[in-house]
């Protein structure tokens, strides 16, 4: 009654609207139950070329602006943005129905865009940087990409040593990032960057948006034991940023970061779930019997598909009540990579020979591509070991590791 009184409507409601816009932009997907038919892939880390990347890209930017332009997407954004000024889980709501169609997949540079560099933006940008990015990346005519790890610094962002070098009312920046997700699609690169070498390294830290085809920008890909290539190393050489670029105060990009990583690891919970009902879906349609022990590790894999989805509702639960999750968002994302292992171990069983043979059957080999490609997220998204000690030090209250 308070959410219809507050011109927010009742979770039914909007979902019968959702769906019934949905069913006029878009086919359902096949029916429960048909096996066999439509994509058989589960890749967690797709084999694109560059060109294919780039199709693919144009594909779900045209999805995402027919949805910005009709009001289903920018949600929970105020309406000068686009947007609808929903609570956060409305944002679950729309996703439970468009679930159900024939639309196409984001990659992971549409959620790092809309749900972690605009987000930031919104918090730390002035009020010209506003209007500069939120909408065009709210709508996908712009994406970013994050220039955080390096290979020097592994998890440990705060010891960066991209250098930026203040040159008037610009900056220069000179380094390397790694691991970069659609750096090659990209137009904004979220470099975090070292201001100041002669202070600890927290406070020293400073954050720009990067325009990737910036002279002295070089994007290069990095090949993955999948055979494709995902994720890139880029090279800033001596490229020129204007002040009008920096996001947040000098000095504070630190404070900047951790509010992209916590958007981060809030998106990360439902990681694995579809590859984790396929698999289910595989073992209830295998031409024999299962065995005792694939009974077993099938039963435990249902059980954890429905632990995740409750922890990710006490996500849900503590954005509808104001509080930013803090075990939630760890425990999520150490549960997601553990159900993406245990997936890999029930399809392994389940398939044998077949897995490592393509014999052209649908949905068997694809499921190389999930097995090659899962334990990249023990450490994408902030490492297994960063989770633990997040949880032991923060939540659990016990002693911090040793400074080094």
């Amino acid at each position: 009654m308070a959410e219809e009184m507050s011109g927010i409507p009742e979770h039914e409601e909007f979902r019968t609207g959702a769906r019934q816009w949905l069913r006029t932009v878009a086919r359902p997907r096949a029916a429960d139950g048909e096996w066999g038919s439509g994509s058989d892939s589960v890749a967690v880390f797709e084999n694109w070329t560059e060109e294919q990347e780039r199709e693919h890209t144009a594909r779900v930017q045209e999805w995402e602006r027919i949805r910005y332009d009709q009001g289903w997407s920018a949600l929970t954004w105020e309406e000068s943005y686009g947007g609808r000024g929903l609570p956060a889980y409305y944002e679950q709501l729309y996703r439970a129905e468009e679930a159900a169609f024939d639309v196409p997949q984001r990659p992971e540079i549409f959620p790092v865009t809309q749900a972690l560099v605009a987000p930031a933006i919104a918090i730390w940008g002035t009020e010209e940087q506003k209007r500069r990015w939120l909408r065009p990346m709210l709508r996908t005519d712009e994406l970013a990409c994050q220039l955080f790890s390096e290979t020097e610094a592994g998890s440990d962002l705060a010891a960066v040593r991209t250098r930026a070098v203040r040159d008037g009312d610009d900056w220069v920046l000179t380094g390397h990032k790694v691991w970069t997700s659609g750096a090659r699609v990209a137009t904004w690169g979220v470099a975090v960057c070292r201001t100041d070498p002669d202070v600890r390294k927290h406070a020293g830290i400073t954050v720009f948006l990067v325009r990737m085809d910036a002279p002295g920008v070089t994007v290069r890909p990095i090949r993955q034991m999948t055979g494709g290539s995902s994720f890139n190393e880029v090279y800033l050489d001596g490229v020129t940023v204007p002040d009008t670029d920096r996001l947040g105060p000098v000095g504070e990009g630190w404070r900047v970061t951790l509010s992209v990583l916590a958007a981060e690891r809030l998106d990360s919970g439902s990681l694995g779930l579809d590859n984790a009902d396929r698999a289910l879906d595989l073992a209830a349609h295998l031409p024999r019997p299962l065995t005792g022990g694939e009974q077993q590790r099938a039963a435990d894999l249902h059980i954890r598909t429905l632990v995740q989805r409750l922890i990710g509702l006490r996500v849900t639960a503590a954005l509808v009540a104001g509080r930013e999750p803090g075990a939630e968002a760890s425990v999520g994302k150490l549960y997601a990579t553990e159900t993406m292992r245990r997936t890999s171990d029930l399809v392994s069983e389940l398939l044998g020979p077949s897995l490592v043979a393509d014999t052209g059957e649908w949905g068997t080999y694809a499921w190389t591509e999930h097995l090659l490609g899962a334990p990249g997220y023990s450490i994408a998204g902030g490492t297994d070991e960063i989770q633990r000690t997040i949880l032991a030090e923060r939540v659990l209250g016990l002693p911090k590791e040793p400074a080094r």
